[in-house]
């Protein structure tokens, strides 16, 4: 391997590109165009002309992008973009349109050419028909290589122990087709076929002016489950043959037009995401789909390549040398990456589960494809087509003017006047287990502030139930009469405001400081004695070994949530959900990484589902009726070996069978080494599936930040609640302020008397005043 010093050499760097695909060539011409001394080979194994796949999409931002770094480049592709507006859902025979979204595609061959051509005018030398030698032997000949050899990159392969890959190859079929005829839209068209959902994604890149064959041509993209592939006998036929059959599952985008597909040189495939640790080693550096994978349906995989190619010149440029210039272009794409692979796999996954989905309406099923990545929302859906999210609303019975969050909602016997919860949040501001003043003024404020549903933290039901020193309870007449107190308060200063009680158990996780003084350590002093399903700790040599229950302790503490549920009960709340998530004891009964106990109470999913559903039935055989009961459970333990979202069905089944209301999804913290796949609204994907496969209402929770989350969530029938924590933290009064961004002022959300005067945004400054007209 060459050394690198701060500087490029005299005479040029010398670069090695391995792959001619748009990253590799836009990054060649790119280094060549901000510095000609450079001497840039590009090594590309097939010919000039031959290439996989039909049709390339760009976004208007890479677009810009590109226009920015090479006028000529942008110039010439510019002349070749097929545009469109708009997208049409073919479903069960209707064609639903909405517009406003913008797209440019091109034909991935003219894509090259211009990318060759302005290579040759560079000086790049393009070689063609030419394996690339290894990495490592170009590395020691080279003062910088790029690898930019696709998903089944050799390089990365060869060096795997330096990049860390991850590969997780998904769960459906697809093929890249071209149909002859240039849609006007792009178009997703759904056939529930006798073998399963399958799906076709098309859009056009060629205009028959601009040169294309006949009526210009589409990419086409068929995709359906693995097993409906199978079923299908797709998997026994030849290629041709597979595509004529499921050409005559889509008669609203095919026969409709007259187009015909064909193959070209596509094969059946599953698509494999890729990451990596690390991007770069020694002098070798991985672009595109080397790096990473993002799957199609949102058209991610080329606009990522170039994206990389224009980042890496911009840091060998800015950076004093190779090491530096490396390490930056890693800083500053792979935060953009993580983000569009999050949007990706949440399209992906969508698609997977496509056929929990195909029951809904017409137009919810539309607004729920479109949404899916969770990067369209209904915010910025209604600015693009404002007609076709009326539509949607008109359809799911909100009155007009009435935003999706701001619709009413009965849980079991409870009627919530909007759809937003204060999610429990522990506060650790408990004396004894006794709410007092701090519990009054927190609650009450945020019942005030608008949200339907709020949520006490998780109410321990014994003191050796507790998480801290701090936590509240309910094993006390004193601590009944404290939330007595709050409940009275919601119910007469903001009538129509329900509350509702969280009971839980620490188990393995309790005899801890508060979050803030140092969360999860055992207390200095004082600790009491832990019980668990089994004597596992919840970090070795840091927390207490907890006992395991035995049929007597069993007893017991099924009892203290009984008693706790009478006294919830005669405090008022009006809804009682049962915690068995985050790795409380009833969480780490339904774990498998927490219970490993051999009797009636471990081993199978529905041995672990046992006692928590005993608890469970006892507690609901003493709540009142007509108060609703719901559960939250961890709906994956993020962890190997451990709970997985396929599971957590079976668990959210068994509860609904018992009587709960609504499962409150959550996820996570049952072991401590969980890695879970943070982003916005990241666990909400677990809601959706419990709903739309079980039936069963849910609330959803995690990283749901603004309302135009919640609107979306809503709509698209992902969620029936949605609970918010930390943003109740910045606003008590987050949902009256929501009503007002999105000047809503109905029953829904009603200000409190008091605060009536404060119910629009004051103004901030003097831009806030009317503008003088400043031009004809």
């Amino acid at each position: 391997m060459r050394e690198t010093d701060s500087s490029e050499p005299a005479g040029g760097l010398r670069v090695a590109v391995i792959g001619g695909g748009p990253g590799g060539l836009y990054a060649a011409a790119l280094l060549k165009r901000l510095d000609p001394a450079r001497r840039v080979t590009v090594h590309e194994r097939n010919a000039p002309e031959e290439t996989f796949g039909f049709g390339v999409v760009l976004s208007d931002e890479t677009l810009g992008g590109i226009e920015s770094a090479d006028p000529e480049v942008y110039a010439a592709l510019r002349k070749e973009f097929v545009r469109w507006d708009d997208i049409d859902v073919v479903h069960r025979g209707r064609t639903l349109t909405s517009g406003g979204h913008g797209f440019a595609a091109l034909s991935r061959r003219k894509l090259l050419a211009v990318l060759h051509e302005r290579c040759r005018d560079l000086g790049v030398d393009l070689r063609f028909r030419s394996e690339a030698p290894p990495a490592a032997e170009l590395a020691r000949t080279h003062d910088l290589v790029i690898a930019a050899d696709g998903v089944h990159s050799r390089t990365r392969e060869a060096h795997a122990e330096a990049f860390g890959p991850h590969v997780t190859t998904h769960r459906c079929r697809y093929i890249w087709l071209s149909a002859d005829v240039a849609f006007d839209a792009f178009r997703f068209e759904i056939a529930e076929t006798p073998y399963g959902v399958a799906q076709l994604h098309a859009y056009p890149y060629e205009h028959p002016e601009r040169g294309g064959p006949g009526r210009g041509a589409s990419t086409a993209i068929v995709e359906m489950r693995e097993e409906v592939w199978r079923a299908a006998g797709l998997d026994g036929m030849a290629v041709e043959d597979a595509v004529e059959r499921c050409a005559g599952w889509f008669p609203g985008t095919l026969a409709a037009t007259g187009a015909h597909l064909r193959a070209a040189d596509s094969r059946w495939t599953t698509f494999r995401t890729v990451t990596c640790d690390r991007w770069s080693h020694g002098n070798t550096v991985l672009v595109g789909d080397a790096a990473h994978t993002a799957h199609f349906s949102i058209g991610s995989g080329t606009k990522l390549a170039v994206e990389d190619s224009l980042a890496l010149a911009a840091c060998l440029s800015e950076q004093p040398g190779l090491p530096a210039a490396l390490a930056a272009y890693e800083d500053e794409r792979k935060p953009v990456v993580r983000s569009t692979q999050r949007a990706a796999r949440a399209s992906l996954e969508w698609f997977e589960d496509l056929a929990t989905y195909v029951h809904q309406p017409p137009r919810r099923f539309a607004f729920n494809l479109l949404t899916r990545s969770r990067r369209v929302t209904h915010g910025n859906l209604r600015l693009r087509d404002p007609e076709f999210v009326a539509g949607v609303e008109r359809e799911a019975g909100a009155d007009e003017g009435t935003p999706p969050m701001f619709t009413p909602y009965r849980l079991g016997g409870l009627r919530l006047r909007n759809r937003v919860v204060v999610s429990a949040m522990d506060m650790y501001s408990a004396r004894d287990g006794v709410p007092g003043d701090f519990h009054l003024v927190h609650l009450g404020a945020r019942a005030l502030g608008g949200a339907a549903l709020t949520m006490t933290e998780m109410v321990c039901v014994s003191p050796e139930g507790r998480i801290t020193p701090g936590c509240a309870g309910l094993w006390t007449a004193e601590q009944e009469a404290g939330w007595r107190r709050v409940t009275e308060f919601v119910h007469t200063a903001s009538p129509g405001a329900a509350v509702g009680v969280q009971l839980g158990h620490s188990g393995r996780k309790g005899s801890t400081r508060r979050m803030w003084e140092g969360i999860d350590q055992p207390l200095p002093e004082g600790n009491w004695p832990l019980v668990a399903p089994s004597p596992l700790p919840y970090r070795a040599g840091v927390n207490q070994v907890p006992a395991a229950l035995d049929a007597a302790g069993l007893a017991a503490v099924r009892e203290d949530f009984v008693r706790a549920a009478r006294r919830a009960a005669d405090a008022g709340f009006d809804l009682l959900e049962l915690h068995c998530a985050h790795g409380y004891l009833l969480s780490s009964f339904l774990s498998p990484l927490t219970n490993h106990r051999t009797d009636a109470y471990g081993g199978s999913p529905e041995a672990r589902l046992r006692y928590p559903l005993e608890v469970f039935d006892a507690v609901r055989e003493v709540w009142p009726d007509g108060r609703p009961m719901t559960v939250r459970i961890s709906a994956t333990d993020w962890a190997e070996g451990g709970l997985t979202g396929e599971e957590s069905l079976g668990i959210a089944a068994a509860f609904a069978r018992h009587g709960a209301d609504a499962i409150d999804v959550s996820t996570g913290q049952v072991v401590p080494e969980e890695q879970p796949d943070f982003g916005r609204s990241y666990q909400t994907p677990y809601a959706d599936r419990i709903r739309n496969t079980l039936g069963v209402p849910v609330v959803a929770v995690g990283a749901i930040s603004s309302w135009d989350d919640v609107n979306s969530l809503i709509l698209a029938g992902r969620a029936d609640l949605c609970a918010l924590a930390r943003p109740h933290l910045y606003d008590p009064h987050w949902t009256l302020h929501a009503a007002a961004d999105q000047n809503y002022t109905g029953p829904a959300a009603p200000w409190p008397a008091p605060y009536r005067a404060g119910s629009r945004r004051p103004p901030t400054g003097r831009t806030d005043g009317p503008r003088p007209r400043l031009s004809l």
